[in-house]
């Protein structure tokens, strides 16, 4: 793609940017060339934007590693090894590594992000579609994926956390925001929200549910030890805990409510090791036996 000054002009860039296109490229240029040119300059922001404005290619640069202060490149990235970058590191298609992927302030890919080791972001991680890491992935700042989200190890979250699919997390799952999924979670150690956790399908935990505001599921909840949480609890179905349940003060607890309550005995259990107090609607099945 050829990028001309009248073309480029069409987008309304910024002045300074648009001045230093004139500037070095008067007679226009290759669009990678351009993206490539606008990194090396310092003028990332640009770059990005150009991109956003662009859109995706379906070329595809293949590498045996990355290691630079920033990387914008407008169709897929495939690296052997890890991925090292001081600042931006974005895609228009997928990024996938071989090794580790870290980026000093944000990682971002139009379609999936896929790492054989670690992902790690000290400020945004955000892509189209599935995130998937072979170890865990740790991001300071906000977290979007348009598919599903799977660490196989911890899945830390320094700020919100929305998921169009599945979350799984083998280890522990923490998020400091809001935790929002449109399907399952799913946690092989504790889950830890610091804001509200929601879910369109299920929640479950292989240990502690903690939660500083509401927690809510579509379909039912699920922990081998404890449920606890400083708002309301609402399930669509049954609530299960091999520990306590136990809900914020002045709050409820609520099951079954995506079912005729009729059907509560079959669909909408609650089982706790003692009953809860404020348990609002539900069958009381007693204690959680596995």
């Amino acid at each position: 793609m050829e990028l001309t000054k009248k073309f480029v002009k069409h987008k309304n860039p910024c002045v300074d940017g648009f001045r230093w296109f004139l500037r070095h490229y008067q007679e226009g240029s290759d669009y990678q060339p351009l993206l490539d040119a606008l990194v090396a300059a310092g003028r990332v922001d640009d770059a990005c934007w150009l991109l956003t404005q662009f859109g995706p290619t379906e070329s595809v640069l293949t590498v045996d590693a990355i290691e630079a202060e920033a990387m914008v490149f407008a169709g897929t990235l495939v690296v052997q090894g890890n991925i090292d970058v001081g600042s931006v590191l974005r895609a228009g298609r997928s990024i996938k590594a071989g090794g580790g992927v870290r980026a000093g302030h944000s990682i971002i890919a139009g379609e999936n992000i896929q790492s054989a080791g670690s992902i790690r972001s000290e400020g945004m991680v955000d892509a189209g579609g599935d995130i998937k890491a072979g170890w865990g992935i740790e991001v300071q700042g906000n977290m979007r994926c348009g598919g599903d989200l799977r660490a196989d190890w911890d899945l830390l979250c320094g700020g919100d956390l929305l998921v169009a699919g599945h979350v799984f997390a083998r280890a522990d799952l923490k998020v400091e925001g809001l935790l929002r999924c449109e399907k399952t979670i799913r946690a092989g150690g504790a889950i830890d929200g610091r804001d509200r956790i929601w879910a369109g399908n299920g929640i479950e935990s292989g240990a502690t549910i903690t939660c500083e505001k509401h927690l809510e599921a579509g379909w039912g909840i699920k922990a081998k030890e404890a449920i606890v949480c400083n708002g309301a609890i609402k399930a669509g179905e049954s609530v299960q805990a091999i520990g306590e349940i136990q809900a914020g003060n002045g709050y409820g607890i609520y099951a079954g409510l995506n079912v005729h309550f009729d059907a509560w005995e079959a669909s909408g259990q609650v089982h706790a090791c003692s009953k809860p107090e404020c348990l609002m609607s539900g069958w009381w099945g007693g204690a959680c036996l596995a």
